[in-house]
């Protein structure tokens, strides 16, 4: 059954106080979630257990228990103070997956700074906006890296200090700071930054599909949601050793990277490695990983490598493997269970939501292709995409709300509450992402509200037409869009591409719609093949369908600092 146990009784009975009673939340006055991820673990004298192990692309290892997590945060929280950085001033990490990005995370909470992670590549366009936008005051980076912050730092009159982690002895710039967290003085205690519940904690930055990308700012309260959701949802407990292949520059790296399992006493691996399939099926045997979290674009790839390679690997230790990032297609549900003799259970959350709001569990049926009910203490439904009135007709398509309060949801965007009150109607929540709710309550993704293909009055989800696509033989990515149609209004595209061995051509094309013809319907069926080498994805391994619909409809493409390759 798992730590939920049975989720009827659970979802009926819920009050997000069982977790604060569990995690002592709020005791002596202490709100800071920063304590409750290595401090407290450590009054609770398991200040020895194994905190993480750290494994670089080299195949280097480092340990660290969750004493050294208290110490080594606390050094990150003292050399801030020193430096003159205040409480909400907002602090960058831009690092690769080293120690020092988990560990500062915790840091610069302690000393009551406001966190703002970004993806260690992107590029000084995307790292300009969101530090401009932020008004950041202080970043920590490493040799790697520095140049980006190097050439845009003129122009940005907020940013006092840029700490270069690990530098090495060539000589630093102007107004630079080299930092060792081994070589740091360590405090004998240091005074936690006393954070109210409602307090700034971390300032993440999502894209939208106009406009400049948007910092969702969370709250020290937010772990009250994050900790359970880790226990029940990931289904982790303090025996296990866990994996998520996030990066902390994305909420899924935050939230269940550090603060979920860490507050839950979850030793966990860090992989700083890019995506192999080998090394992936090596690193859980030689690490015992017992609970996995990854995503789609990772599973697809590993089911392109077949199950020959899962062979190879005695993977007897996995016990629960849940996908996040974006729907999880019910044939990648079926290949985990003959490959892994269990299935990938989806999880349905954003950047916004700070926590998982819709999933499986552990014990509850599975419906391949579903994302699942809603965690307990989440009200959620789907509205009228006009009205915004609920919709209670089972399969009918409309957007998923959720009714606020929960307590990982974003407080506001930074500097731009007109944009956050734009997201709540009637009372709701308004994800921007429509789905159906079938007569037992489970959820049925159809497509972000602006990918959903209108063809001839009747809603198409690409969603559902990608993944049949990815049922043929031949095609590895699909991605399907709405063209324009003078008779239909629009009609679907598909942008493919090819397993080794196969070759575009027209043979091959018309083998692809009449696929989807006969397994969806004349609707769904693509209008146009257009075959691609890959597709366009963010760095999270989300496919970009807005980017292929701007091209097909002659619009602007937006915002494009989340691209693998930009």
């Amino acid at each position: 059954m798992g730590n939920i146990g049975s989720y009827e009784e659970k979802y009926k009975n819920f009050n997000w106080k069982i977790s604060e009673q569990e995690l002592e939340y709020g005791k002596d006055g202490m709100y800071n979630l920063a304590y409750y991820c290595c401090d407290r673990i450590c009054e609770k004298g398991n200040g020895e257990k194994l905190a993480f192990l750290w494994e670089g692309f080299k195949g280097e290892e480092k340990k660290f228990t969750y004493q050294d997590l208290s110490v080594y945060s606390n050094v990150f929280a003292k050399y801030l103070q020193d430096l003159g950085l205040k409480p909400e001033d907002r602090i960058c990490l831009f690092m690769e997956r080293i120690p020092e990005l988990f560990i500062s995370f915790l840091g610069v909470l302690k000393m009551g700074g406001i966190v703002q992670p970004l993806f260690s590549a992107f590029g000084e366009d995307a790292l300009f906006t969101r530090l401009e936008d932020a008004g950041t005051k202080a970043i920590f980076t490493t040799r790697k890296h520095v140049r980006k912050i190097r050439r845009i730092r003129d122009k940005l009159p907020d940013l006092a200090k840029v700490i270069v982690v690990n530098a090495g002895d060539k000589p630093l710039e102007k107004d630079e700071v080299a930092f060792s967290m081994e070589d740091a003085p360590k405090p004998e205690n240091f005074e936690l930054y006393k954070a109210n519940p409602e307090a700034p904690s971390v300032l993440h930055y999502t894209s939208g599909t106009t406009g400049k990308p948007k910092g969702a700012q969370h709250v020290h309260a937010s772990i009250i949601a994050q900790y359970i959701t880790a226990k029940w949802a990931l289904d982790i407990s303090p025996d296990d050793i866990y994996w998520c292949t996030a990066d902390p520059g994305w909420v899924t790296g935050t939230s269940y990277g550090i603060i979920g399992p860490w507050s839950n006493g979850t030793t966990q691996v860090i992989l700083d490695s890019g995506f192999s399939s080998a090394k992936w099926y090596q690193f859980i045997e030689k690490h015992k990983i017992t609970v996995w979290y990854t995503a789609p674009t990772a599973i697809r790839l590993l089911m392109k490598d077949g199950t020959d390679a899962v062979k190879k690997h005695d993977l007897s230790c996995l016990r629960h493997l849940i996908s996040v990032g974006e729907p999880l297609n019910a044939e990648a549900v079926i290949w985990s269970k003959e490959a892994f003799g269990k299935p990938f259970y989806d999880s349905y959350w954003q950047t916004e939501t700070g926590a998982i709001v819709i999933t499986n569990y552990p014990g509850m049926e599975i419906k391949p292709g579903s994302m699942g009910k809603p965690f307990p203490g989440i009200k959620a439904i789907v509205v009228d995409q006009k009205t915004f009135e609920p919709i209670t007709t089972p399969g009918t398509v409309g957007l998923i709300a959720l009714q606020p309060g929960w307590p990982a949801m974003f407080r506001t965007y930074w500097n731009n509450k007109e944009m956050y009150d734009s997201k709540f109607k009637k009372g709701w929540y308004i994800c921007g992402d429509r789905s159906s709710i079938d007569d037992e309550g489970y959820f049925w993704f159809v497509g972000r509200d602006d990918d959903v293909i209108n063809t001839g009055g009747h809603l198409v989800g690409p969603f559902e037409i990608e993944s049949a696509l990815l049922e043929h033989e031949a095609i590895v990515e699909s991605a399907a869009v709405g063209k324009p149609d003078p008779v239909n209004m629009e009609v679907v595209k598909a942008f493919v591409a090819l397993k080794p061995g196969f070759k575009p051509d027209a043979d091959l094309e018309l083998s692809i719609i009449n696929f989807i013809r006969k397994k969806l319907s004349p609707l769904a069926m693509p209008q146009e093949i257009e075959f691609v080498k890959s597709l366009p994805k963010t760095r999270s391994g989300k496919i970009m369908r807005r980017l292929l619909r701007a091209k097909e409809w002659g619009e602007e493409i937006g915002d494009t600092s989340t691209l693998e390759d930009d």
